[in-house]
């Protein structure tokens, strides 16, 4: 029993490392640079300009120093991320983390595939003269428009990392080109001072709390995802800095664009629906055509690439004998079927409000048990060997090291108290609060218990 081994764990070692310092800036650009930043930026136009971009960049650099810190172990192990889990929530216990990240991308991908298959829908209006989403008959433009991108994102994801990175630098071209010309659109259409000067309607506007934790939710998705890039790269700045400018750079700048646009869209139409922040919707708003929905589409792609290749990574997690490629496919096919929830409840804002909420209580806590684990517990040692041993360092009990397993679902309940306490909901959001009082906790119980030994 003691040589059994609990599945098969792939560390990529430094010699088979290709993945450049632009390749890792790339990367994390385009896991940013698209439609669903671009919607989060509109979502968070309510809070107003000043509160809303200040409070992106605060929450932007804070949640991306764990990204890098997370990049860091994927660069040192080899590892992939839910693999690295095993340290911390043991073999077993790693299925924990493993199916909220596989639930936390699908729903990612199916969000970007959602707001790509609406642009596509608008496409098809302006081609062929079909109804497109949100009047009425639109929803058969969407489907359609949602099977194309499942297409589009199969094909991509089939070659695997390669695909990824060859996505990623033709994408981010695309990118850059598109946010300048639509940040000139915006600024020619409505001056920088009455953006800044611009307020939400009172029924629908929100605390810097609510705009934090919503902040949070997003940016500490790829937080779990960042290992499952780092461990191509033999180099530690692009593991670590280049992720941290990377994902910062897509956030700020695409964001910022969202929530311009969606401001100048208020202003010019006497009205502000926070309904309508989609990228599409306001493309056409602003007259921008056909090519800027085209880009749409090709930056979902971009995202999607690294969504489903950690949802593949996490599941592969779980199923030992699942190869990456078919643990590819099955993603994506689910995010398809998922794609089609918000058309079931006929509200794509709130489907994606109650999923970011989700996200940040569940997500937060298992970030800061394996952070702690690796960088203050073990203090960066993980014997790659033990990785997969029954009975062996990280087997604990069972399978689980229930003290990770008990301080994360504490760490879940801390969310929802702390979401009561109005002063901290309404100012700095129960997300990173409760990520600290989780991490504190496992911190002191492993020592106590001494974990580490």
């Amino acid at each position: 029993m003691e040589n059994k081994q609990f599945g098969k764990v792939h560390a990529i070692p430094m010699e088979q490392r290709a993945m450049t310092k632009w390749d890792m800036f790339a990367t994390w650009v385009g896991a940013n640079a698209n439609n669903g930043t671009w919607y989060i930026g509109g979502v968070i136009a309510a809070a107003g300009m000043m509160t809303a971009s200040t409070t992106l960049i605060i929450t932007g650099v804070l949640s991306y120093v764990l990204l890098a810190l997370a990049g860091y172990m994927g660069y040192k192990t080899g590892l992939p991320a839910m693999a690295l889990t095993r340290a911390s929530f043991g073999l077993r216990g790693s299925f924990v983390p493993s199916i909220i990240n596989l639930v936390q991308f699908i729903g990612w991908a199916a969000t970007n595939t959602f707001i790509a298959a609406i642009s596509i829908s608008v496409i098809f209006k302006d081609i062929f003269g079909w109804a497109a989403y949100g009047t009425k008959g639109g929803n058969t433009g969407l489907i359609i428009g949602i099977v194309i991108m499942s297409i589009l994102h199969l094909i991509s994801i089939s070659l695997g990392e390669k695909s990824v990175r060859m996505i990623e630098r033709v994408g981010i071209i695309l990118v850059f080109v598109f946010v300048i010309w639509e940040t000139v659109v915006v600024l020619k259409t409505v001056s920088l001072h009455d953006i800044m000067a611009w307020h939400a309607p009172s029924g629908v506007h929100m605390s810097s709390g609510a705009v934090v934790d919503v902040l949070a939710a997003f940016n500490l998705a790829w937080v779990t995802a960042a290992s499952d890039f780092s461990r191509f790269t033999p180099n530690k700045t692009a593991a670590t800095t280049m992720s941290f400018l990377g994902a910062n750079i897509g956030l700020f700048w695409f964001a910022f664009v969202g929530l311009i646009a969606t401001i100048a869209t208020a202003i010019t139409l006497n009205n502000f629906d926070p309904n309508n922040s989609d990228p599409s919707t306001i493309a056409s708003k602003l007259g921008l055509g056909i090519l800027a929905l085209l880009v749409i589409v090709i930056t979902s792609t971009t995202a999607n690439a690294v969504n489903l290749m950690a949802a593949g990574s996490a599941l592969t997690n779980m199923f030992h004998k699942l190869k990456l490629t078919p643990a590819l496919w099955i993603v994506t096919l689910g995010a398809t079927l998922v794609s089609l929830i918000p058309i079931v409840v006929n509200s794509f804002l709130d489907t994606f409000i109650t999923f970011l909420d989700a996200i940040g209580m569940f997500l937060g806590p298992e970030i800061a048990v394996f952070l702690v684990d690796f960088f203050f517990v073990r203090k960066g040692d993980y014997q790659l060997a033990e990785f997969t041993k029954v009975k062996g360092k990280y087997w604990y009990n069972g399978g689980i090291n229930w003290i990770a397993v008990i301080t994360w679902a504490l760490g879940v309940l801390m969310y929802f108290g702390v979401k009561q306490v109005g002063f901290i909901a309404d100012t700095v959001g129960a997300t990173f609060v409760s990520m600290a009082l989780t991490g504190a906790l496992y911190y002191v119980a492993a020592k106590v218990l001494k974990l580490a030994k």
